[in-house]
């Protein structure tokens, strides 16, 4: 009985094994029929994430300045909305950069 169980073991370690060889073989040939275009396909993520952790970021120091101006307090509400800004804006970051992952996941499964 502890022969056979080693051996189940073992063989599903081996079978493991032999998909995640498979699945790396199908990313390097994806990668090599691709070339240039997960470069261009990075560059537009890196983009998007900048864009999108600037925007919220500018438009929070924006209405930060504006209530400063209108209703001094002791408080700086420009400090407050700049950090809410990078906040929302790496939240929306990290889900462009989740969506693109899923996106690439589901085209190497697909292959």
């Amino acid at each position: 009985m502890d022969k056979q169980g080693a051996k189940e073991r073992q063989k599903k370690r081996v079978e493991s094994f032999v998909r995640e060889i498979e699945k790396k073989e199908r990313l390097k040939i994806r990668i090599r029929r691709e070339g240039d275009e997960t470069i261009w396909f990075g560059l537009g993520v890196f983009g998007v994430v900048g864009w999108s952790v600037a925007i919220p970021t500018l438009i929070g120091v924006a209405i930060g300045l504006w209530i400063d101006k209108n209703w001094p307090s002791q408080y700086s509400w420009t400090l407050t909305f700049l950090i809410g800004g990078v906040m929302l804006g790496s939240l929306n970051a990290w889900y462009w950069v989740k969506k693109a992952g899923i996106r690439k996941t589901e085209e190497e499964e697909k292959e």
